[in-house]
């Protein structure tokens, strides 16, 4: 009963969230290019607000737990499980304090509007995961680009979705080239649940009601740890607290 009460209210999600991402296309090209990066990070935070919001109709719920935790003014490098695409809008809106910049693969930097465009110009990482020297070689970049500044960059260790929220094992490369050239950095590790219900049937309709958590955990600074011990600790503290039901 709740995927057949689920094709119409997707059907006006996926209209809304679609409008919401063509609608702030331009007004991101518009920040960018005249107004430069402050006026960008804010277009894109308040355009993943609204698409928070758009997930209400589908009765979708968000909590964050922890956030106080994190440490201001200096670089982070936010690790967290992947469970879906919904993880995504949460953490730029709720963490935009800290100028979340994410790694990615590059066909995600094409194609898609205000998503796109935002990882090309927003400072992320775009990786082509078929060659390693680039991938390795972009992710380098980004870590020192965040050093500088103090902001942060979310990693996905598992390097492709949950699709039932069993984590996936993590891979090392991504995490050790930022932690040797994100040295001021804290890595923050993040628990992500629930988030998969929302594609439990696929891609549409959406799964209904999903209470949606992000639960931050203490963070760990970079100088004061090995890499062995800070993949190992940042791993299990994430995995410690997922949710397969």
């Amino acid at each position: 009963m709740q995927k057949i009460i689920s094709y119409p209210l997707s059907i006006v999600y996926a209209a809304l969230f679609m409008f919401w991402l063509i609608l702030f296309h331009p007004i991101q090209w518009i920040c960018y290019n005249i107004f430069g990066y402050n006026a960008h990070k804010r277009s894109v935070a308040i355009m993943n607000l609204f698409l928070l919001r758009t997930s209400h109709i589908l009765g979708t719920t968000y909590y964050f737990e922890g956030i106080e935790k994190l440490p201001k003014n200096v670089p982070l490098v936010i690790v967290s499980n992947h469970q879906s695409l919904h993880d995504i809008p949460a953490i730029i809106w709720f963490m935009r304090a800290w100028h979340p910049k994410f790694i990615s693969k590059k066909e995600l930097g094409k194609g898609i509007p205000s998503v796109s465009y935002n990882l090309r110009n927003g400072g992320s990482a775009l990786i082509d995961r078929k060659d390693a020297k680039q991938a390795l070689a972009e992710i380098k970049k980004t870590a020192e680009y965040i050093n500088k500044n103090n902001y942060s960059i979310v990693i996905f260790p598992e390097g492709t979705r949950s699709k039932n929220g069993i984590p996936k094992p993590f891979s090392i490369n991504g995490l050790k080239m930022l932690y040797k050239f994100a040295p001021d950095a804290y890595f923050v590790p993040i628990t992500i649940n629930n988030s998969w219900k929302m594609d439990q049937y696929g891609k549409f309709p959406k799964g209904l009601g999903s209470k949606i958590s992000f639960k931050i955990h203490d963070p760990l600074k970079v100088s004061d740890y090995s890499f062995e011990e800070i993949f190992e600790k940042t791993e299990n503290t994430i995995i410690k607290y997922i949710k397969t039901i």
